[in-house]
């Protein structure tokens, strides 16, 4: 299969431009003069082919990345036919435990979609980006979220809420929030294989070299420790010397690096260090946070107490983006306060229609009870794993959980003197085959931002329990039908090797 459509040259400039493009379907322009290649009915109506979706979006957009998802055939566009379950061009239907834990609820949630246009349909009740007005939606999603946070971590009663639009976002607000607290201090510390996103400051916190080399100098300096290794921490955090650091960054579990617990107790001795020497705590929850790991916040749940918190991706209920950064009042104090208290703003972030749906999202985690599901599936879905890995430890070495977080470590397809690519891209290939035979077997999976050769399984939390045994069901199908790594090479023929050899280069 082309990596690219007929008659198409992917290193060629394109040659859509106004005057020849094929979607001005009456070559009229409106009342500005402008001709509008694109009209919204027409998409409502499904009048963009799934080829031409393709041609376009990879003209104009990735290039590259959308390259490769169609070489390993599996691009989409993707069509939602239930909250659990989405359909590819080619007719074949998938289980979604993709989506990188942003979806909740799955895709167009009934309960998510039915607010959302209530909200809509509904006569404003207060202006929608209300950066100098009060905001009733704001005020409720803010003292919501305190009211579960407290609930839990009641040192968080009288913090306050500064909402984004994203996960990075929120993270950029924390280190603001911790270098105003702590002025004096100079040094972040982090942690091997963390992930905080790549907006220049949350990437200076993403220890991955493949995507902070191309940007420096980035946000410093930043203290890179082992995961894990309370007396390591010591000695650095000394050896740096307690009052020059301003904050220690924390994922309770790391997502993207494959789903890794650490070791029992490390976070509540990371905690009590740290508040012994006036450190402040960044707790990371924006992957593990309201619920995903069957509890709402993972860090109080494994006994650390943050000083502050970001949360992001459930939500947003997979409708809207938006992040939040949860701080005690003192901190949030020390950046935004007075006349100061324009130092950190955000056009979009508190918007009402955001608020309502997130709002929304938290009253559907608690009244659906949806924490402990996740604990309770995701017991039985590492059980299912861990049976799947015995069975085919040729194919699988390790597989991981915490509540609806799952991950799948493959062994290389080939040693990687035998493949004429460079060996530091081989676990990516394999990653990239793994997903491609489980969405050949029926199953939508992630991709890890900052792992080696790690799949991962993040279905919604509402999935129903016939529809996660199938989801296990069509993991143990592929491993079967693929039993050893070299097998996943037959998903290419000689001619897209070729085409991904060009593509590492």
């Amino acid at each position: 299969m082309s990596d690219a459509p007929a008659g198409h040259d992917d290193d060629a400039q394109s040659d859509v431009s106004p005057a020849n493009s094929t979607t001005e379907r009456d070559g009229k322009a409106d009342r500005s003069g402008v001709r509008l290649r694109h009209r919204t009915r027409e998409l409502l109506e499904n009048a963009l082919p799934a080829d031409e979706a393709f041609r376009l979006d990879a003209e104009r957009g990735n290039h590259d990345l959308l390259q490769l998802v169609r070489l390993l055939r599996i691009e989409g566009p993707l069509r939602p036919i239930n909250p659990w379950e989405v359909e590819d061009p080619t007719g074949r239907q998938l289980i979604n435990a993709g989506s990188y834990a942003a979806l909740p609820f799955g895709e167009a949630y009934p309960g998510i979609i039915e607010v959302a246009q209530r909200f809509l349909a509904s006569a404003p009740s207060t202006i929608g980006f209300a950066q100098q007005s009060t905001s009733p939606w704001r005020a409720a999603l803010n003292d919501t979220l305190i009211g579960i946070l407290s609930d839990v971590a009641p040192r968080h009663a009288d913090s306050r809420v500064f909402l984004t639009n994203s996960g990075a976002e929120a993270i950029e607000t924390a280190i603001k929030f911790a270098r105003a607290a702590r002025p004096k201090a100079t040094t972040l510390v982090n942690f091997r294989r963390g992930y905080h996103g790549k907006t220049l400051g949350a990437l200076s916190l993403t220890p991955n070299e493949e995507y902070q080399a191309p940007f420096r100098p980035l946000l410093g300096p930043v203290r890179t420790l082992p995961y894990g290794e309370t007396e390591t921490l010591v000695d650095a955090v000394h050896e740096i010397g307690p009052d020059k650091v301003q904050a220690i960054v924390v994922e309770p579990v790391q997502g993207e690096a494959g789903v890794i617990s650490p070791p029992e107790g490390f976070l509540r001795a990371l905690g009590e260090f740290a508040a012994e020497h006036g450190i402040l705590v960044i707790a990371d929850e924006i992957q593990t946070g309201l619920g995903r790991t069957g509890h709402w916040f993972a860090s109080v749940a494994a006994g650390l107490d943050p000083d502050i918190i970001t949360l992001a991706k459930p939500l947003g209920g997979g409708l809207v983006p938006i992040g939040a950064t949860i701080a005690r009042r003192e901190i949030y104090g020390a950046m935004l306060h007075g006349l100061h208290s324009k130092l950190h703003s955000n056009t979009f972030g508190g918007g009402a229609f955001t608020c309502a749906v997130a709002l929304r999202s938290l009253e559907l985690i608690a009244d659906e009870g949806l924490v402990a599901k996740a604990r309770a599936d995701g017991e039985y879905g590492l059980e299912r794993l861990r049976a799947i890995q015995a069975a085919h430890p040729k194919l699988i070495t390790a597989v991981r959980a915490a509540g609806m977080l799952f991950a799948l470590q493959l062994k290389p397809v080939l040693p990687g003197r035998l493949l004429p690519i460079d060996p530091t891209l081989l676990p990516t290939l394999t990653a990239a085959l793994g997903i491609a035979a489980l969405h050949r077997s029926g199953v939508h999976a992630c991709y890890s931002e900052n792992a080696e050769g790690i799949v991962r399984l993040t279905p919604p939390l509402t999935i129903p329990r016939p529809t996660l045994e199938t989801l296990f069901d069509r993991v143990e199908e592929m491993a079967e039908r693929h039993k050893r790594p070299i097998g996943l090479l037959r998903l290419l023929s000689a001619g897209e090797m070729a085409r991904l050899v060009r593509l590492a280069f």
